[in-house]
């Protein structure tokens, strides 16, 4: 069964497989074993619903599922009266990746500009469409977040028509302040269309202070985008809602079906308004697990953890380690799920994301981290240390030519690499094996990760 499952994500291209694929696969738990996968991939409020708004839900279930829902303007209407909202400015889809289609398809002209690595379907949809899409790499060196001034100068280097940006951005959980938001907005007001992605802001330590939803509606050229599955924990309802300009809303809401909207979405909106103490709550709760999680994690040798606003963590992995065989291991060894980065555009396979879960799962995360990547409790050694043989290593069936896998005992290592010609040697990602010290390996400065490559 483990084979069936890591060969799911080899199959899949710019997300993971979901769950229920998984729990197919696996015959009802990773690897086969009973039990349910502790999920680090999916972004979602673990604390959402509640406990007692699922019952309430499970109690109405048949009904739910028989009856056709109302039509989308008066759940959009309930929405915007909970969330003080101008139903005039709101439109709602089902999920906010069918707000993205349909902003491709009726505002999106030639080209689109948007700072990688961020949301796959910013990067894909257009694409899709043939549209022209200009992707600016944020820079590694500066922890990935993004210099608005530098966009604005790529926006106009290119003559993109559209621009994106992510607020808090998908995957690292970068965020810019308010102010910057607007200023990048006005400035590039004679382009066709601004998208402001907040999707994540509500997971932010600022978030009330930080959302242009209010401003967005007085400039007829910014579109705010917002997710509902995510904040509230329910990504199989699928519903999210975007704010604009009422002429920018109102001819998206007019292409859409009049029930798009399914009768979970309805149920759910029609719960918030006695709900919305649980929801802050869960909001803080999530920030503070943030706060927890990026602790545990920086304390791994050779980790490193990059600072986010979202409710996710961007993490690279250490020197010398493969992120795809990482990701295996975790999910058959450990029955956690993660999301190894490396089909996502600017990103590579040394990047994971990890969800923000509560303690208790983030122990069994770092416990698992731990044996899979140094085979033990992370623990400084004492000095001086003997170099470790690297272990033997075995080709993964299925996998892409060059990726080998260790057994279950030993560390992961990189992938193995095919010749490369002298100039390009230099520049390569060190190959970790017997010889690697030798062919110019740099301490990383943690002594855990260089026993592991020196051998």
């Amino acid at each position: 069964m483990a084979g069936d499952i890591t060969t799911l994500f080899r199959a899949s291209t710019a997300h993971s497989p979901s769950i229920a694929m998984l729990d197919r696969a696996g015959g009802g738990g990773a690897g086969g074993a009973p039990g349910r996968i502790i999920d680090f991939c999916i972004p979602c409020n673990p604390y959402f619903p509640t406990p007692a708004m699922f019952e309430r839900l499970g109690g109405r279930l048949r009904e739910i599922l028989t009856y056709y829902p109302s039509g989308a303007d008066t759940i959009t209407a309930e929405l915007c009266q909970t969330l003080g909202l101008n139903p005039q400015t709101v439109a709602m889809g089902n999920g906010s990746t069918e707000l993205i289609t349909w902003i491709d398809h009726l505002l999106v002209r030639e080209s689109l500009a948007v700072p990688v690595p961020t949301f796959g379907r910013w990067t894909d949809q257009p694409m899709e469409t043939g549209k022209r899409v200009d992707m600016m790499l944020l820079p590694e060196a500066h922890g990935f977040r993004l210099d608005p001034d530098a966009f604005v100068r790529f926006v106009r280097a290119r003559r993109s028509r559209t621009a994106v940006i992510c607020n808090p951005n998908n995957p690292d959980g970068g965020l810019l302040a308010k102010d910057q938001v607007l200023a990048l907005c006005d400035i590039l007001q004679d382009l066709d269309l601004v998208v402001v992605d907040e999707s994540f802001l509500e997971f932010s330590d600022a978030a009330a202070g930080t959302s242009i939803v209010e401003e967005a509606v007085l400039r007829p050229h910014v579109i705010v985008l917002r997710s509902l599955g995510k904040n509230f924990g329910l990504h199989g309802v699928r519903f999210g809602y975007l704010v604009a300009n009422p002429a920018l809303a109102g001819r998206i809401r007019s292409m859409l079906p009049k029930w798009n909207l399914n009768s979970f979405a309805e149920a759910v909106v029609f719960m918030l308004k006695e709900h919305r103490q649980e929801y802050e709550e869960s909001l803080r709760r999530s920030r503070q697990d943030r706060q927890d999680m990026t602790a545990r994690l920086s304390a791994l040798p050779g980790l490193t953890v990059y600072p986010s606003q979202g409710n996710f963590v961007y993490v690279r992995l250490p020197v010398g380690v493969d992120g795809v065989a990482l990701r295996d291991r975790l999910l058959t060894e450990h029955a956690v799920l993660v999301r190894e980065c490396g089909n996502k555009v600017g990103s590579s396979s040394r990047f994971l994301r990890l969800v923000v879960r509560p303690p208790q799962e983030v122990r069994h995360l770092v416990s698992a981290l731990e044996q899979v990547l140094y085979g033990g409790s992370a623990q400084p050694a004492p000095m001086p240390v003997t170099p470790l043989s690297a272990p033997a290593v075995a080709p993964v069936a299925g996998a892409p030519h060059g990726l080998q896998l260790v057994p279950a005992s030993a560390p992961v290592l990189a992938p193995a690499r095919a010749p490369m010609a002298p100039a390009a040697t230099a520049a390569a990602v060190p190959v970790v094996g017997p010889m690697a010290m030798a062919r110019g390996y740099t301490s990383s400065g943690t002594a855990a990760v260089d026993r592991l490559v020196s051998g």
